[in-house]
């Protein structure tokens, strides 16, 4: 097999990936033309339903805009050489393999941040301004970018750092101890995210005593939930759109509502969300996405490290001298069918999940009232409510409204 081949299966596999996300997105749009049944025809008023409408198709025209302009400079980079001449720049600088890696992803990550950053203003402060959503001021988007920033230099830099030093150490065996390294720090943040990350970005204080604590407190008991904190975020720092969950793994579980929730919805339609989010929890589904995950994990490594060392994998990106960065993004080329196959197949075990839980919160709480928080949540969020078959079943990691509430309505 030669380098041109390899490369132009991976040329073909973007072009085709590239126009699939477009087919899917148009398609989805045209579906707001379609009359709504019965179920949701009234659920939102004609005014709302029009600005629903107006913010997909901006949301369309936009998405196509950065999606052609990320497949043409990517394709470019990939097809002129850019990866080697980047690579280049990286062993100017050093000799060292494990400063080579740091340089040249550092400088593939700004470009890429310099690039996009112009987009995520426009998104930010004209799209969802426009539409009432974006609560997020200069200071907070300037303060997230660096805290971002940071956070992937340490973090992102340490653990990239380490796998090099690992690669260059264990050679054929590399895969397994990769595989242990990134499984561990997986599980580590899953279980202190809301205690550690999230406090840097979001401000979280405990949910104050009166009617909304006693029902979350009561329902937690009746169903033997291991509750250890209530906590409001202040979502609305940023966006008016709401959200819940829990986090933690292991004996503390803490469940955080954004203030953008208690604002919408009633105390009854709050305490139904969570017993669905507690419906995950007594179905394991949080510890079978992890099980599957590092499962994944392993696969991609296990690949990864057969491949690695092939001299093949530079000259695909036009070096010459293979090493780890190079043969990082040459297989993260490659890996894309799969990556694509296996995003499909987890959409699936996530909606599954999804209906599950819904079953659970019906029976232990109500259908009623989670019906009635979707349904709320939907329109303040200027959702689709007939979204496309094909694009749900590509990007929906969720079941559609129509879908949950002809499920939980069945006897």
């Amino acid at each position: 097999m030669t380098a041109n081949l390899v490369l132009g299966f991976i040329v073909g596999f973007i072009v085709f990936e590239f126009v699939l996300s477009k087919v899917l997105a148009y398609l989805n749009l045209q579906t707001w033309n379609k009359p709504l049944p019965d179920e949701v025809k009234n659920l939102y008023e004609p005014a709302k339903y029009a600005e629903a409408r107006e913010y997909a198709r901006v949301n369309f025209r936009f998405g196509a805009l950065t999606a052609t302009l990320s497949f043409v400079v990517s394709l470019g980079f990939l097809v002129f050489g850019g990866f080697a001449w980047v690579d280049g720049i990286a062993r100017s600088f050093s000799e060292a393999p494990i400063l080579q890696t740091l340089i040249f992803f550092g400088i593939i990550g700004a470009g890429s941040s310099v690039l996009s950053l112009p987009f995520d203003v426009y998104h930010t402060f004209v799209i969802e301004q426009q539409f009432g959503f974006n609560k997020t001021t200069p200071q907070t988007f300037v303060a997230d970018k660096l805290k971002g920033l940071l956070l992937t230099v340490v973090l992102g830099g340490g653990i990239l750092a380490l796998l090099t030093y690992l690669f260059l150490l264990l050679g054929d065996r590399f895969w397994i101890a990769a595989w242990i390294v990134v499984a561990v720090v997986s599980v580590f943040f899953a279980m202190f995210y809301t205690n550690w990350l999230l406090p840097l970005f979001n401000k979280l204080v405990p949910l104050e005593a009166g009617e909304l604590r006693t029902s979350i407190e009561a329902y937690a008991q009746k169903v033997n939930f291991p509750l250890t904190n209530i906590l409001v975020m202040d979502g609305s720092k940023r966006s008016s759109k709401a959200n819940a969950f829990f986090s933690g793994i292991g004996p503390k579980k803490n469940i955080v509502l954004y203030d953008t929730l208690i604002k919408d919805l009633t105390v009854e339609e709050i305490t139904a969300v969570l017993a669905h989010e507690v419906g995950h929890y007594k179905r394991k589904h949080v510890l079978q996405s992890m099980v599957v995950s590092v499962a994944q994990m392993g696969v991609m490594f296990f690949l990864f490290g057969w491949l690695a060392g092939n001299p093949l994998m530079a000259q695909v990106l036009g070096a010459e001298q293979n090493n780890f960065h190079l043969s990082l993004i040459t297989f993260s080329l490659l890996y894309s069918p799969v990556s694509l196959i296996t995003g499909l197949l987890m959409n699936v075990f996530s909606r599954k999940n999804e209906y599950e839980a819904d079953a659970y919160a019906k029976q232990t709480y109500g259908a009623e009232p989670l019906i009635s928080s979707l349904k709320k949540l939907s329109v303040n969020h200027l959702s689709n409510l007939l979204p496309h078959p094909a694009y749900v079943l590509v990007n929906y990691s969720h079941p559609t409204l129509l879908q949950r509430m002809s499920r939980m309505q069945k006897d």
